[in-house]
């Protein structure tokens, strides 16, 4: 084995990166304890996004169980609670699902810290998953893809280069995501080969300065 390989340090867990990014605010700050960066909090993005998963999630005559995976500062889940049968919020953080089980109240919201590669997840009718893939590896991707086959619906919003990319090239785990190497995460494309029933595009938002697009998809599983 070379020096170099010997010298090679192994990426951190997911769990410490994550923690590290909401401890030195590497997503910025808004002066709250917690805060998951601009695309949670920027209403250009934030109020299409709510209204559109609005019209879906009132188009049921009996409200659907929502499992969201990677709450962050449940800035936009909060709003989407109301139109649950049950909204269970997830994130790997503990001090964050801490912060946010004292802070958001509603009889039918339930917050749980889990790592979605690796952990159980809970059952639901329909999975939110906004913003969140895109900063784990390949291999972490697979985990959590192969568990979307027991949700009915799969929301799903990443953000992509502009125009014709590489999809999926590999990253490891953190604050950063595919764009810098023009490329970003297509679960339908090799490695992952997501089969949905059904696929519809409900949003997308060029962001300026050629800075990327913001796609929101809703695959139908079965």
């Amino acid at each position: 084995m070379s020096l170099r390989m010997q010298n090679a340090k192994k990426p951190w867990p997911t769990k410490k990166v994550m923690e590290q990014i909401y401890d030195v605010n590497l997503w910025g700050s808004n002066d709250s304890e917690f805060y998951s960066g601009f695309g949670s909090h920027n209403p250009d993005l934030v109020e299409p996004y709510i209204k559109v998963l609005k019209t879906f999630l009132s188009s049921f005559n009996e409200p659907l169980t929502i499992c969201d995976l990677g709450c962050g500062d449940f800035n936009i889940g909060k709003q989407l609670v109301k139109f649950s049968k049950q909204f269970i919020a997830i994130d790997i953080v503990p001090s964050l699902i801490a912060f946010n089980t004292k802070t958001f109240k509603a009889y039918n919201l339930k917050f749980a810290c889990l790592d979605i590669a690796k952990d159980a997840l809970p059952k639901a009718d329909c999975v939110i998953i906004r913003q969140v893939l895109q900063h784990l590896s390949n291999a972490e991707v697979q985990k959590v893809v192969a568990k979307l086959a027991d949700y009915k619906y799969v929301i799903l919003t990443e953000h992509l280069p502009n125009g014709s990319f590489t999809p999926n090239i590999d990253i490891i785990s953190g604050q950063g995501i595919r764009l810098k190497k023009q490329s970003g995460l297509d679960i339908l494309q090799a490695p992952f080969n997501f089969k949905p029933k059904g696929i519809q595009e409900l949003l997308s938002y060029n962001l300026k300065n050629n800075k990327g697009v913001i796609v929101t998809w809703l695959f139908e599983v079965f």
